[in-house]
């Protein structure tokens, strides 16, 4: 065994004029999720257990888009997914169209624990949730003024934009209108810069885990549900590595973007960055991602090729990063 190593992302695709008073939020709260962590870990928690507990965090904190200050839907309303993977068996939960539950992620877990399936959605998993005891809100709990403002925004400009985080100076022009370099799916969006949250870990005794949460896209259609909560896709783990991605969804999905990590390392035999770097630079196409990984001998990987990443990363000889860009 390497020893314990532990990753966090806050989303693949940031604006490279974010105001630097936001970068250093941002750093700042992945700096307290890995210090949660890496107590944790030292606490002898299991992979499992540190991956909820950071992530329940990252939901807890509106600067990202997950839990609190998730992204709106076209109608206004919060619409929240998240999955959990246990790499011991591969046990797994999912949940989708959350409206009510304060975090996802721990629904997610239950969902694995709690229940005969790997994944529930909309009304089955709000009925699930209730069932559980687990804590709910009203949906006007997530909802932030500047959310409110951005799908406005993003309603003038006719656009699904991938994150709430971008400054509306110098955007009034996006629209229908104007041709974009940019395409989800085959079609033309306006803005790119998601923020969904992840976290990565293995323990001392080599399990790996993995769990993803995020509200999804700014002005989405009611019902969409993207790579986030899609076992394979958004999120991975088994007995080789743990593995969270971010970035655009349906690219994410065509890919099976986390899996890939995963089936790399089993059958081209590459070491754990080396399996990053293949698959973002092969699996994704036309898309821009990223996404954070753990191998079960206590290495820790990054890989984006969007204009930068919020990630942070820690192993147990002591080294520890956070950053944005490249």
């Amino acid at each position: 065994m390497g020893g314990w190593a532990i990753a966090v992302h806050g989303g693949a695709g940031v604006d490279p004029n974010l105001p630097p008073q936001r970068q250093e939020e941002a750093k700042q709260l992945l700096t307290r999720c890995l210090n949660l962590g890496i107590s944790a870990l030292r606490s002898n928690l299991p992979a499992i257990d540190v991956v909820e507990l950071v992530v329940r965090e990252l939901e807890t904190d509106p600067l990202f888009n997950s839990g609190r200050g998730s992204s709106l839907t076209e109608k206004g309303t919060v619409e929240m997914e998240a999955s959990i993977m246990d790499g011991p068996n591969r046990r797994c939960g999912a949940v989708s169209g959350v409206t009510t539950v304060k975090n996802p992620i721990s629904l997610a877990r239950l969902v694995m624990d709690k229940s005969p399936h790997s994944y529930l959605a909309f009304s089955g998993a709000e009925e699930f949730a209730r069932k559980q005891g687990v804590e709910l809100v009203d949906n006007e709990y997530f909802i932030t003024p500047e959310n409110v403002g951005m799908l406005k925004l993003a309603k003038e400009a006719n656009a699904i934009l991938f994150d709430y985080r971008i400054p509306t100076a110098g955007y009034e022009s996006c629209g229908a209108g104007v041709e974009s370099p940019l395409q989800m799916n085959g079609l033309p969006i306006s803005v790119y810069a998601p923020e969904t949250v992840g976290c990565v870990v293995v323990d001392g005794q080599g399990r790996c885990a993995a769990a993803t949460s995020t509200g999804g896209l700014m002005n989405k259609m009611t019902g969409r549900i993207g790579d986030s909560p899609l076992i394979g896709a958004g999120t991975y783990a088994c007995d080789v590595c743990g593995v969270s991605c971010t970035g655009e969804g349906e690219a994410i999905i065509r890919g099976t973007l986390a899996r890939e990590v995963a089936a790399v390392m089993e059958y081209k035999g590459l070491g754990l960055q080396d399996a990053v770097d293949f698959v973002i630079k092969e699996r994704l196409d036309d898309g821009k991602a990223g996404l954070i990984a753990v191998s079960k001998s206590g290495e820790v990987a990054y890989g984006f090729n969007s204009n930068g990443m919020f990630r942070g990363c820690a192993t147990e000889d002591g080294f520890m990063e956070v950053g944005i860009w490249e």
